[in-house]
């Protein structure tokens, strides 16, 4: 796994076990920037829930975003998540929150230009989060939500304010592109 574009190119990640995570291949990372860099200019922060190694958030800080905040419930993932920036040397422009995707949203106060949702496929549907992240102040008019899923868990097309923008998918994996708004 490794950093497809940007300023730190190249750079190797260290993966988690595969009992911990499912890591996004470089064919539907480079789908998901293709489309943000081709949809939003709002790049400034970063929100990465269930960032499992990080690669989302860090390819997002590589690219041109300037903060990104990063959760993950597993301790062993928190610290492959900062291994991974000190390697890209992006320490310094990233957070990591040692809880669940649900705990971070009641505490996380930044107004976020992109979030990015890749939850283990075996987990129960994600609704509850994004009617949450919909309803919170985490997000606004120009912000993003980009949700990589199962084809068994479909997502609704809407969610309090939130709308579905694009979906694509590859293979078992689909990418719901959210929009606040209209």
């Amino acid at each position: 796994m490794r950093v497809i574009s940007g300023e730190v190119k190249g750079t190797q990640l260290k993966a988690p076990p595969r009992r911990l995570t499912r890591p996004t291949t470089d064919l539907v990372k480079e789908a998901i920037f293709s489309i943000l860099e081709n949809s939003t200019s709002y790049w400034d922060r970063v929100l990465d829930l269930y960032a499992g190694s990080g690669a989302l958030g860090i390819e997002a800080l590589s690219r041109r975003a300037e903060w990104a905040d990063f959760v993950d419930r597993s301790r062993k993932c928190c610290n492959i998540i900062k291994y991974n920036l000190d390697r890209a040397g992006l320490l310094g422009k990233a957070h990591v929150y040692c809880c669940s995707a649900s705990k971070a949203l009641t505490f996380l106060n930044n107004n976020y230009d992109i979030v990015f949702m890749d939850p283990p496929y075996s987990n129960p549907p994600i609704s509850n989060l994004l009617t949450t992240l919909a309803n919170s102040e985490l997000i606004a008019e120009n912000s993003t939500i980009v949700v990589c899923h199962a084809n068994r868990f479909p997502l609704n097309s809407a969610y309090d304010g939130l709308h579905l923008a694009e979906q694509r998918h590859y293979g078992d994996t689909f990418i719901s592109f959210y929009q606040k708004g209209g």
